[in-house]
């Protein structure tokens, strides 16, 4: 084991030589020392030594050309959550910059958070603003992550699911949105493994049957490209490939076909010396096989977000097949692998930090910060963004505006500016008149139309497409449901105090009312009327607090009780109706309590194990959604409270989910779906199949499962079945 550690170690000293021949591999050699002391005695899940695992991040980044203090990073990044090590420590050995790298990419695990969700999301927050202000913390936490993904078979089967989830909402977009393209692709591959291991594996099965006929067809249509554009004297490489098997299962997915009906399986690449080649390389390639309509991109003219330039053209080659054709050139490709890391350069002592400049949406993240206090909303809009695809249009004046796809007349006013957003009544596109939720094309010309009179309503967060747009509209609204609950939380508890001959005028000036905030935990007075106005207090519970002592006997010597009031735990009191019949009692703890009114939320039906949020409703109870439901996400913060699935008690009840499976229109297959369902134990309360006219079966399943695990498990089985395209959950 001491000579497979010391070969990793030589293999990333190697690999730094090669990119940067002066730079100091002795405080390289330190850092591995350090490490490896450091997690001594810590083990993998592999049962191999932990060092393997920081020594392998290290590699990866040297592999991405990044300079010393990355690299160091990246043999350390794990020390100061996972062993003693402290900053300080790490400063003193290797300096601030490699300190503040590691302490961007190390978890926030000294700060109590409500929920295990909470937490989680506001890690990502630390980690992009950490990354906004040094791109290098993100290329770290990508390495690991990849790391991770490589091993993630010694894992436990919820964990694996877990882990590959989250890299797939956030990990593998980042690594695209900065233009890394291999790391992208590897990390899809991986979590289509853990996420849809059945799909996977047949994809590898079926493809590797064909591998010499598809090699045999990749080396005819290059040979066919070369001597097409050595005719007409344009000098390139000519490379060609299959998809990766996740760009393959999207394309099933999205057209609804068997991998077997799949004929844009190949990608081939043409590497030219310059742009004037890259045209007119295109000619040549649209000359020689007829272009397929409205497939044509050019990413030189308009570059992506993260700078990826290229020419994209599909066509009809040989055998009726599409391919689909990449022009660019060396410097093009540089960037479409290497991404953000093919622009740094080493120089006058240090690698240039300008890359960052280069990735807008990194700068965005400070704004989104700025705005966004909930963290579970910040991972949400940060996620939306990172997903988006490219919408270019243009001002009345010529700017461009770059959106995400899907992009309507409202994401525009609001790209264009805020107010101009909270006003648009309106849009003109290309002259002409056009409603809110048109979809805006690439080329498009917008004028927004505006009035005074206006602001947003909830209704546009349905039209809105992009994160800034979305971010805008929860913020105006919040702050208008914050004064209504305001307004309220003050009128309930002057009414309150009347009986008692107190006002709020009275209790603010005494400081009474501050004092009771306070013991709540809030900052300021308002927050507790608003928390009053919302239903997350009740005022009654106040009166103890605010009334002196002697009054209160008072007032309970006339009423003849003789009993004086005592203060009951608001939610005990507030939603005591109906609790024991309940269906959901068992099922979820609301802070701390076990009867309360639940409501499970329809929009998104939550089911055992999955993360989710609870919100409090003034006479209704908590109602318990997604964490990451849309109506979650819009609610506003001041009425969450924690809520946690009681996963340790077995509830008597199945939870009701609905799923859509799109198959093949083929004799039987209903049949050994519905068996496959029974034998797991599911049970099926509504069955609606429709076919399509291209031959396929869409089937819409009511069903009743126990869990998270018992709906993935069944997931897994029905995507296995021969004819089955996919499986999804549906939320309404």
């Amino acid at each position: 084991m001491a000579k497979y550690k010391e070969a990793n170690l030589q293999t990333v000293i190697d690999t730094i030589r090669s990119y940067y021949p002066e730079g100091n591999l002795d405080i390289v050699r330190k850092a591995h020392q350090f490490a490896e002391k450091a997690h001594e005695g810590q083990m993998r899940s592999s049962g191999d030594p932990y060092i393997i695992h920081p020594t392998d991040v290290a590699q990866t980044l040297a592999e991405l050309h990044l300079d010393l203090p990355s690299v160091i990073t990246g043999f350390l990044h794990d020390t100061v959550e996972d062993t003693g090590v402290t900053l300080e420590v790490v400063e003193k050995e290797f300096g601030k910059d490699v300190s503040e790298l590691v302490d961007g990419v190390t978890k926030l695990n000294k700060i109590t958070f409500r929920t295990s969700e909470e937490k989680q999301a506001e890690n990502f927050r630390k980690m992009f603003m950490a990354m906004a202000k040094d791109i290098r913390v993100i290329l770290v936490k990508l390495a690991d992550r990849l790391n991770n993904m490589r091993t993630l078979e010694h894992m436990p089967n919820h964990k694996q699911r877990a882990t590959a989830q989250e890299t797939l909402d956030i990990y593998a977009p980042i690594a695209n949105r900065l233009g890394i393209s291999w790391i992208k692709i590897e990390l899809e591959d991986l979590c289509l493994r853990y996420l849809h291991p059945d799909i996977y594996y047949r994809l590898a099965q079926t493809i590797s049957k064909k591998k010499r006929e598809r090699e045999s067809y990749i080396e005819t249509v290059c040979h066919i490209l070369e001597e097409k554009l050595k005719e007409y004297e344009v000098q390139a490489n000519v490379t060609g490939r299959a998809k990766h098997f996740y760009s393959i299962y999207k394309k099933m997915e999205r057209r609804q076909v068997e991998l077997d009906d799949m004929f844009d399986i190949f990608a081939f690449r043409i590497i030219v010396d310059n742009i004037t080649e890259c045209y007119k390389a295109l000619g040549v390639i649209h000359a020689t096989y007829k272009p397929v309509p409205g497939r044509f991109k050019d990413y030189i003219a308009m570059p992506k977000a993260n700078n990826y330039q290229s020419l994209h053209t599909t066509v009809i080659g040989p055998s009726g097949e599409r391919v689909e054709i990449q022009i660019r050139t060396q410097e093009m490709h540089s960037v479409a692998e290497q991404g953000i890391a093919a622009h740094w350069r080493y120089k006058e002592g240090k690698f240039d930090m300008r890359s960052r400049d280069n990735v807008d949406w990194v700068n965005r993240l400070l704004e989104w910060n700025k705005d966004l206090k909930d963290p579970n909303e910040f991972l949400e809009t940060v996620k939306i963004d990172l997903f988006a695809e490219d919408v270019f249009v243009f001002t009345p004046k010529g700017e461009v505006k770059e959106l995400s796809h899907g992009a309507t007349p409202l994401d525009f006013a609001y790209a264009v500016h805020t107010d101009v957003g909270n006003r648009c009544v309106g849009a003109k596109v290309n002259g002409q008149i056009v409603p809110l939720k048109h979809r805006l094309k690439s080329g498009d010309t917008i004028e927004v139309i505006t009035s005074p009179s206006q602001t947003p309503s909830k209704d546009w967060l349905k039209i809105a497409k992009s994160s800034r747009a979305k971010a805008k509209i929860r913020a105006f609204i919040k702050t208008q449901e914050r004064v209504r609950a305001l307004e309220i939380g003050r009128e309930l508890l002057d009414k309150a105090l009347r009986p008692y001959d107190r006002s709020i005028s009275k209790v603010e000036k005494s400081g009474d009312l501050l004092k009771a905030a306070q013991d709540r935990g809030l900052r300021t007075a308002e927050e507790l009327f608003v928390g009053l106005g919302y239903g997350r207090y009740h005022e009654e519970h106040l009166i103890p607090l605010l009334v002196p002592k002697e009054i209160l006997e008072k007032k309970a010597k006339e009423a003849s009780d003789g009993t004086p009031p005592a203060e009951d735990s608001f939610l005990k009191k507030v939603f005591k109706s109906a609790t024991r019949r309940s269906e959901s009692r068992n099922a979820i703890s609301v802070a701390g309590l076990d009867d309360v009114l639940i409501r499970f939320a329809k929009c998104c039906n939550p089911l055992p194990g999955d993360s989710i949020a609870g919100f409090i409703t003034r006479g209704r109870g908590v109602t318990v959604h997604l964490a990451n439901c849309p109506k979650a996400i819009d609610s506003d913060g001041d009425r969450k409270v924690d809520v946690r699935w009681n996963l340790s008690q077995k509830t008597p009840f199945k939870r009701q989910v609905r799923i859509r499976i799109l198959s093949m229109d083929e004799p039987g297959l209903l049949a050994i779906m519905s068996q496959a369902m029974s034998a797991l134990g599911v049970n099926i309360t509504s069955a609606n199949i429709r076919t399509t006219k291209d031959k396929k079966a869409v089937a819409l399943f009511d069903v009743e499962v126990n869990d998270l695990a018992h709906l993935q498990k069944m997931t897994s089985t029905l995507e296995g079945k021969k004819g089955v395209i996919s499986v999804e959950r549906l939320r309404s």
